[in-house]
Order: C-alpha cells, then sequence, then structure tokens
C-alpha cells in the first residue's frame, strides 16, 4: 500500500515537472482534504436525501436535536451553530415550519422571545439521517484502521484548532 499512488501524486509530480522552483507539499495534504471533502459531500446528500432532507435542514434539526429535549433553541443559539446571516436563518426556519419540521414558541423567559422547537416529525427525520450519515461516513474510512482513524482525526483537530471561533 506505500507504494501506491492516487491522482493527488500525479497531479504533483506533474506540477514538479513544470516548476520544480515550488514546494508542492501543502498540495500533497490539502489537495487530498478536497478530493475528499467532495467524497464526503456526496455521501452527506445521499444520507440526507434518503431522509427527505437538504443538507441546510440537517445542519439546523441536528442542532435542535443536539440540544437534547425538548430539541428547542434561539434563533439566536441557531445562528451561532449555523454560521449562517440572521435573514438566512428567518428564511430557514420560516421554510421547516411549512414542511412541519420545527415550530416557533414563545420562550416562557421571555414573553418577547421566540424559541424554535422541533417536532416530532422532524425528530424522526433527523434521527435517521444521522443513523444514514455516520453509516455512509463510516463506510468512507473502511480503508483506515480504527488506530490510523484515530490518528487522522487527531491532526485534524490540530489543523482545525486554528480556524475554530469557538473552543
Amino acid at each position: 500500500m506505500a507504494d501506491a499512488r492516487d491522482e493527488v501524486d500525479r497531479i504533483v509530480d506533474a506540477w514538479l515537472r513544470e516548476r520544480p522552483d515550488l514546494d508542492f507539499a501543502p498540495l500533497q495534504v490539502l489537495s487530498r482534504v478536497d478530493r475528499l471533502s467532495r467524497h464526503l459531500d456526496r455521501a452527506r446528500r445521499g444520507a440526507f436525501e434518503r431522509s427527505d432532507l437538504e443538507s441546510w435542514e440537517f445542519d439546523v434539526l441536528a442542532a435542535l436535536r443536539r440540544a437534547g429535549a425538548p430539541y428547542q433553541l434561539s434563533p439566536k443559539s441557531l445562528l451561532q451553530q449555523t454560521l449562517v446571516s440572521s435573514g438566512t436563518m428567518t428564511n430557514r426556519i420560516d421554510r421547516l415550519v411549512a414542511r412541519g419540521l420545527v415550530e416557533r414558541r414563545t420562550d416562557p423567559n421571555d414573553g418577547r422571545g421566540i424559541l424554535v422547537q422541533m417536532t416530532a416529525q422532524g425528530l424522526t427525520r433527523v434521527d435517521a439521517a444521522i443513523t444514514r450519515l455516520v453509516d455512509a461516513e463510516a463506510e468512507l474510512l473502511e480503508g483506515l484502521s480504527s488506530g490510523d482513524a484515530e490518528r487522522l482525526a487527531g491532526l485534524l483537530r490540530k489543523l482545525s484548532l486554528g480556524f475554530d471561533t469557538e473552543s
């Protein structure tokens, strides 16, 4: 397996031939991350489609599910977790309400505030989607031993810490 070559090896070899003055080490890592990201995106879309969800719908419902029962958050909390603008979140909530996946509720601690609460249908959909997602992602990692997967997760965590806004 150490002798196995992938498309990134071929691309880097071609660049080295044409531009031997450059260090292509970053491409060795990040081009693979980019290519794997495309495979992951396809796997995720498939998992969500089988649960009749769009990717953005899964993001909002997953944030509510992770909050625990009663599966509700303020729109501001949803904004922080999904990294979208206020206007985008309002639109997303409206669309999820129309689909019967969430409801708006008055915040009992602040009569002017609103909470977004997942419905039973939303819970069913997000639970099915996360099960399918975990299965699809496990399939993508089949070529790695559990030790290799843990090491890779650690290295990616180390790299991503510089980009995360929350610790």
